[in-house]
């Protein structure tokens, strides 16, 4: 499988910087911050620090809420007391902001939400990885992440302690259901035709094939495919599944994974478990920011 040799994958500063400011402008437009420049004096300075709020929380995203307040006031002081990946407790502190008040306050939304989404997506990772604990499946994740945050979504799901599966549609051959019926039109034989025509296209990838029945198992596998996909199937039909392939390709099962049947999953023989609960419907985790003027 072709993950990223580092299991963390490094964060596109590029791209981050670019949702950042998309969001800080969202947040300021052309006006800035009305009520903190009316409110808070021009000289006054101010002392934070970033709370965890909920027990048993996977940090991820302190580097980005630290660009955050830098790119919004180059001038504060920004002191990380855990680091990503850190298993917080309610309470914890986590950074200290000090300096220009104003700037602490106009970051304080934008630098929370890039914290809490990405927390929340480490938090329930190492939930799911947790549950596989003991067995030799593998959890990844998939490409329902929210538009633009890819990278940053993918990065808190291995600092949670789960993995990435392909990161777009240039970096493995994915031969799903619709391809199938794409490749159907041409008569028998498709699944067979589609992995021939991607291995002849693109020899150095890697080829899955997305199963909904065991004879498209038996199809995926004579085919060639280097992984298969169980979609949507029950634990007996995927214990049958993995009969029948024999370690001759690796299985993935998709599609009604749940937290709770993870333990059962894992102990079928597949080789991973993808769920894309990782990234598109966690919930955020609860971190606050209390600011403290110095006097």
């Amino acid at each position: 499988m072709n993950i990223n040799p580092d299991p963390v994958p490094s964060i596109d500063w590029r791209r981050a910087e670019l949702l950042i400011e998309l969001a800080l402008s969202e947040d300021l437009d052309t006006t800035g911050d009305v009520t903190t420049n009316s409110v808070v004096p021009e000289d006054a300075e101010a002392r934070a620090v970033l709370l965890c709020k909920e027990p048993g929380m996977v940090l991820a995203g302190l580097p980005i809420a630290e660009r955050v307040f830098k790119m919004v006031e180059p001038n504060l002081l920004f002191e990380s007391v855990r680091e990503d990946g850190d298993h917080c407790e309610y309470g914890d502190v986590l950074a200290v902001i000090t300096g220009p008040a104003r700037g602490i306050l106009i970051a304080e939304r934008t630098a929370l939400n890039f914290l809490q989404r990405l927390s929340g997506i480490a938090t329930t990772s190492a939930k799911y990885a947790a549950a596989l604990k003991g067995t030799s499946t593998v959890v990844l994740d998939t490409r329902k992440t929210t538009p633009g945050y890819r990278n940053l979504e993918k990065y808190a799901v291995a600092v949670g302690g789960a993995t990435n599966h392909r990161i777009g549609l240039f970096d493995r051959v994915m031969i799903k259901d619709n391809h199938r019926e794409m490749a159907a039109m041409e008569g028998p034989g498709g699944i067979r035709r589609s992995v021939e025509r991607a291995r002849a296209a693109h020899p150095d990838l890697e080829i899955e094939v997305e199963a909904d029945s065991l004879d498209e198992v038996r199809e995926a596998l004579e085919a060639g495919a280097d992984y298969i996909m169980l979609d949507n199937m029950n634990d007996d039909t995927m214990a049958e599944a993995v009969k029948i392939v024999n370690r001759r390709a690796k299985l993935e099962a998709s599609g009604g994974i749940t937290l709770e049947r993870l333990p059962r999953i894992g102990k079928l023989g597949v080789d991973f478990v993808s769920s894309g609960a990782l990234t598109h419907s966690v919930k955020a985790a609860d971190i606050s920011l209390d600011i403290q003027v110095e006097k």
